[in-house]
């Protein structure tokens, strides 16, 4: 089915996972130019928003060509999450996700994330006032339940279709599995069962037959690639092309993976800052050059880089070495 958001419809069904510290908008301007048909912000505190936090307004901040604007929130106060939902649309969202599927300590401890699916009432509270607050779109992603033995998320996908949720995405894990075992894709289907709204399933999809087989297993309506995209903003994509009937296609070459990497760690640096860019960015290079047979110097030599130029010297004469180690082989 074509997945369908108020007025607004995704390229392709296959979408980018936000990601806390690496889906910022450098990240999400190339994959979303690479081919991915939604992206999404990094989680924000709901709370910082509406504090003026700089780091909340900077997770808040889009590019047109990133276009639909989805910005992910979480709390666990409904009136201030609404007001938050508000601000975020006052900004430009042009969808509003909430965030019931974060495992993190941290968040859960804050009784939000994954934590709201110990209070579906809570939970109820908090969708009712954020779709009551916006025009626009609102989403929810979510995780199969707290536990093994509490899989809710068919009931707390149905209080969300009855109360105006637009699109649903389920994480094939429970919050207390973190992110060990594999993502259970078939336990996403009693979530199809529930409710008639786009299903998305997320978990453990690296993939292109990933893809199929978790789309097959769960009857969702479309993926989300979260932690697989690291180093491969292409991936999404790539999926979605091969999704459509495309022809299989390979990694990109190291060539146009320089560019990519380049272009990267620019607008990291007007994203960021040049000092914070370059900080920002390391984690991203290693897993850019994870696989290379220059991987290790490769690392070593732009850890030791806080300056944009060298840095940017470091890139590229990393490219340049596992070519010449290719065409030597």
């Amino acid at each position: 089915m074509t997945i369908s958001l108020g007025s607004l419809t995704p390229d392709n069904p296959v979408f980018l996972a936000p990601l806390s510290g690496i889906t910022d908008m450098a990240f999400r301007r190339i994959a979303r130019r690479l081919g991915a048909g939604l992206v999404v912000s990094e989680m924000i505190v709901g709370q910082e928003l509406l504090d003026g936090s700089r780091e909340g307004l900077r997770r808040a901040q889009y590019a047109a060509d990133e276009a639909p604007v989805a910005i992910q929130l979480a709390g666990n106060e409904p009136k201030s999450l609404g007001e938050a939902a508000r601000l975020a649309q006052e900004l430009g969202a042009q969808i509003i996700d909430i965030n019931m599927g974060c495992p993190a300590k941290k968040v859960c401890n804050g009784y939000a994330g994954s934590a709201l699916m110990r209070d579906l009432g809570l939970a109820t509270q908090l969708i009712e006032a954020t779709v009551k607050a916006v025009s626009v779109p609102v989403t929810l992603k979510m995780r199969l339940g707290w536990d093994e033995n509490s899989h809710n998320a068919p009931e707390l996908a149905r209080r969300a279709a009855d109360l105006g949720v637009a699109m649903v995405t389920v994480h094939g894990r429970t919050r207390c599995q973190f992110y060990k075992g594999r993502a259970d894709w078939s336990a996403v289907a009693r979530v199809r069962e529930a409710i008639d709204l786009p299903l998305v399933v997320n978990g453990d999809i690296a993939s292109t037959a990933d893809a199929r087989e978790a789309l097959s297993r769960s009857g969702a309506d479309a993926v989300m690639i979260g932690r697989a995209c690291q180093g491969r903003p292409w991936l999404p994509g790539q999926i979605a092309r091969e999704l459509a009937g495309g022809a299989a296609e390979a990694e990109p070459d190291l060539t146009a993976r320089r560019a990519i990497v380049l272009e990267h760690f620019e607008a990291m640096l007007d994203h960021h800052g040049a000092e914070m860019g370059v900080r920002c960015f390391r984690k991203h290079f290693a897993w850019y050059v994870e696989g290379l047979a220059n991987e290790k110097t490769a690392r070593a030599r732009i850890n030791t880089q806080n300056d944009p130029v060298r840095a940017r010297d470091a890139i590229v004469h990393a490219f340049d070495e596992a070519l010449d180690l290719a065409v030597a082989a």
